[in-house]
């Protein structure tokens, strides 16, 4: 379904329904095996994401979910989507990229596009970005680089962010020094662009990362095996506020894509969008991976 299609339909706000949560990777995936075996979308839309829905005064800017690499608005944000939905937040995600594979330029395009679509529709005046792993990095591209963008931004919240690049333990300067980002490009153009010295990188990082006007949060976990060093996803500027899951709940092991699924991150991004209505984080176990 296109993302026209999706945001079509916007009517008076309702009393805030309870929508599933996939709040487990191994329910999320259990449920993405049920789409398959029954024929479904399995890159659908998660519970209470793109339904018609108009801002209410608590929450007034629209939450625009942006998933990683090789992911899709269903498994990146299954625990996430409607658990902000059912805290009464107006949420919308996409599929972009073919997987995120694509050109980071190019997606970053599409999610502009969809962000003009969701102002659109809900006649908000500013939307809310999160986003995991590319997704993350996307949120931060897209309100840098796409001319006007930060203008229509209220906040980026980025859960595992290669805000500076990754190293993948060092092999981003192997495959650097020995000519291979072609090769690696041609196959993920999106996994040569995320890695350390990259253009796209190095287009992000060419002065302040975040835009006057926009509130930013990274979440970060010191056990990520992806985005490495784990202090690259953190943006050291001014205003902008870094949290490591693991400052904040010491026993949690949690890793890269589990970021998406463990309790106290969630809470740590529903504290982002609404700082002036914090609450405890729930620490919790998420997964390793």
């Amino acid at each position: 379904m296109s993302a026209a299609a999706l945001l079509m339909a916007v009517g008076p706000a309702q009393a805030t329904p309870t929508y599933p949560v996939a709040s487990t990777e191994a329910q999320m995936e259990f449920n993405e095996a049920t789409f398959y075996a029954t024929g479904q979308d399995p890159a659908q839309s998660p519970p209470g994401v793109n339904v018609a829905c108009t801002p209410s005064a608590a929450h007034p800017f629209p939450v625009v979910l942006v998933h990683g690499l090789n992911g899709n608005q269903y498994n990146g944000w299954a625990n996430i989507g409607p658990s902000l939905a059912n805290l009464g937040y107006c949420v919308y995600a996409l599929n972009y990229g073919n997987g995120g594979t694509e050109a980071v330029a190019s997606s970053s395009q599409q999610i502009a596009t969809f962000v003009s679509q969701v102002l659109a529709s809900t006649g908000a005046s500013k939307v809310d970005l999160v986003g995991h792993s590319e997704g993350g990095f996307q949120v931060e591209y897209v309100t840098k680089m796409i001319p006007g963008m930060a203008a229509k931004v209220n906040a980026v919240v980025a859960l595992a962010p290669p805000s500076h690049g990754t190293t993948l333990w060092g092999l981003s300067y192997l495959v650097q020094a020995v000519g291979l980002s072609p090769a690696v490009a041609s196959g993920c153009a999106a996994c040569a662009d995320l890695l350390a010295g990259s253009a796209a990188v190095q287009a992000l990082d060419n002065g302040p990362i975040a835009k006057a006007g926009v509130s930013y949060t990274t979440i970060i976990s010191k056990y990520d095996e992806a985005i490495t060093p784990y202090t690259s996803a953190a943006i050291n500027e001014p205003g902008v506020t870094n949290i490591v899951v693991q400052n904040v709940c010491p026993n949690d092991p949690v890793g890269h894509t589990g970021l998406a699924y463990d309790p106290g991150p969630l809470t740590m991004v529903e504290n982002a969008l609404d700082p002036a209505h914090q609450v405890a984080v729930v620490c919790g176990t998420g997964p390793v991976g």
